[in-house]
């Protein structure tokens, strides 16, 4: 199987610094006016002053649950049966494990200003979230990316960009972290570029059960002879940002929002997309069969397409908006970031997280505990 699942590396970002219309004064009238909206939602996804600016314009209480990876979403979701969140917020390539679940319900399309957005990846809630050809389960909210994060004080890497390979390196041994799987994935893809497995085996991998077991073994071995280098397993956005601060963490394998956020705070940390290409994802907004607050979510989402909203918000959470011209409304900071973080040729050269069937990911946690049990 092919990285192109649900969006292609190069449509990813199409549209996303198109010039859009200056955005009228937001009218309360149009939104509900009372009333509360359940969120759960990444940890860092919305900075104080965004709740509290949508709380004041509409009248609507916000109870945010902040989370730190999907498979607790998941967890939730099925231990609840869809009660208790109006609002939640699955990856993209998380489609082929919710949709046996039944525990999302469609969106009213005639409800939400999806013009308003990047088409490609609004095009993954109509493609690969349109369950049982019933609508759209799955919204775009904020995309972003995996790379490597590193302290500019302490460490530079070899050549023009790190690698995933830098994590593992007897080099930075003791001084490194990563999250299990996707630092595992990554070390794939290094083992690849340095000619210890196939080229393609790490997406191939996503094809069948056999073929993923025979790669992840093989990385699983690799990893476990080398996880003394690792100091930090990381779960969350603020794990990642106290193991570069406070944890004597060198190097890392993050997503791109904390770091940058440190970045923009003035601490001597960088991130960059590897040598072998940054895995791209986008979190969604979806809806729960158990909602009930159905008038506030519409206007949550009426609220999260704004564009100067979305554009201030990055300033506070780092990562970057599916909303058009959003990125007019951020600061010099942020673009500034943004073009140091993916220098030449990295934008076209993306590995979108691949669709994730749920033997994949079942399969994949029993090697995951193997290395953190080794």
């Amino acid at each position: 199987m092919t990285k192109s699942s649900n969006f292609s590396r190069r449509t990813v970002l199409k549209g996303a610094g198109a010039a859009a219309l200056a955005a009228p004064l937001y009218s309360k009238s149009a939104l509900a006016s009372s009333g509360e909206v359940n969120i759960l939602m990444w940890s860092d996804y919305l900075p104080p002053s965004f709740i509290e600016e949508f709380e004041t314009l509409t009248g609507i209480k916000v109870n945010y649950t902040g989370i730190g990876s999907n498979e607790e979403i998941i967890n939730k979701m099925k231990a609840t049966k869809g009660q208790g969140f109006d609002i939640v917020s699955p990856t993209n390539n998380r489609s082929l494990q919710w949709e046996p679940l039944e525990l999302l319900q469609p969106f009213d399309m005639n409800r939400v200003p999806i013009d308003k957005v990047n088409p490609a990846m609004a095009k993954i809630g109509t493609d690969a979230w349109n369950f049982g050809d019933s609508g759209a389960h799955w919204l775009p909210h904020i995309w972003g990316t995996e790379g490597i994060a590193y302290r500019t004080d302490l460490w530079l890497p070899e050549g023009d960009a790190p690698s995933y390979g830098d994590v593992w390196s007897e080099e930075n041994a003791g001084k490194t972290m990563g999250r299990a799987h996707s630092m595992m994935l990554g070390a794939g893809l290094y083992m690849e570029r340095i000619g210890e497995m196939e080229p393609g085996s790490v997406w191939a991998a996503y094809g069948d059960e056999d073929t993923m077991r025979k790669v992840w073994g093989q990385i699983t071995d690799w990893c476990i002879a080398r996880k003394d280098r690792i100091k930090l397993i990381w779960n969350d956005a603020d794990t990642q940002k106290n193991g570069l601060l406070n944890e004597g963490v060198v190097v890392g394998q993050t997503w791109d929002g904390p770091p940058l956020a440190l970045k923009s705070a003035g601490e001597p940390v960088h991130y960059q997309a590897p040598v072998e290409g940054a895995m791209a994802w986008v979190d969604g907004i979806s809806m729960p069969t158990g909602a009930t607050n159905i008038d506030q979510v519409y206007a949550f989402i009426d609220f999260a397409y704004q564009a100067k909203l979305a554009g201030v918000a990055i300033d506070s959470h780092g990562y970057n908006s599916p909303v058009l011209g959003a990125d007019q409304y951020s600061g010099d900071t942020y673009k500034k970031n943004f073009a140091e973080a993916y220098p030449g040729d990295s934008l076209a050269n993306l590995n979108p997280w691949p669709a994730e069937a749920p033997w994949y990911a079942e399969t994949r946690t029993e090697f995951v505990n193997k290395f953190k049990s080794a």
